[in-house]
């Protein structure tokens, strides 16, 4: 550092010897060597190349071997990133074919479970057939003994209103065969 500042003032000497010079006389190239101080301008352009060749590479150096460890670093985080990637793939990959396989099971449930509704509203539809034919026969049943009482009724009837009104004693046995030969098949 302190050579540098040397060769700053070496050169603003140069420079104010210049504007100087050219104060005087105008514009013009000073050819006197030891007046312009080429000597002194070139012992410091030496120093300053050999010794500043060592400064500037080794600070070039470092900068160079900064870049290349930061170089390495990014090309490592590149490689894990990209195996992390790969990772991450494969892992998307199985989630992707767990998932199928969960969707067709779900499909094949829920085709196993319409089949069984299938089934159990089929079963329920025929005991309601069964329901209604025995609730149907019951009632017909009900129907033919309403209309047997009737007409056994209406022949007590018949045979009251004929009694009472006179029936020959063969016709009222005859009557009272049939009437008992008709109760015996019915029962």
């Amino acid at each position: 550092m302190g050579t540098f500042l040397l060769l700053m003032a070496e050169a603003s000497a140069v420079g104010g010897d210049l504007a100087e010079s050219a104060g005087d006389h105008g514009f013009g190239l000073n050819t006197d060597i030891l007046q312009t101080n080429l000597i002194n301008l070139v012992i410091i352009i030496s120093v300053l190349v050999i010794f500043g060749r060592k400064v500037l590479g080794k600070t070039l150096g470092e900068r160079r071997e900064r870049i290349g460890t930061a170089i390495k670093s990014a090309e490592q985080r590149l490689t894990e990133a990209q195996g992390a990637l790969a990772d991450q793939q494969q892992k998307l990959a199985q989630a992707q074919a767990e998932a199928e396989k969960i969707k067709k099971a779900a499909e094949e449930n829920a085709s196993r479970a319409r089949e069984a509704i299938l089934a159990q509203a089929a079963t329920d539809i025929e005991r309601m057939k069964d329901t209604a034919a025995a609730d149907l026969n019951s009632e017909q049943d009900r129907a033919i003994a309403e209309l047997r009482a009737r007409v056994v009724a209406m022949a007590l009837q018949k045979v009251e209103s004929e009694l009472r009104s006179g029936i020959a004693d063969d016709a009222q046995h005859t009557l009272i065969d049939r009437s008992i030969a008709l109760l015996g098949a019915n029962e």
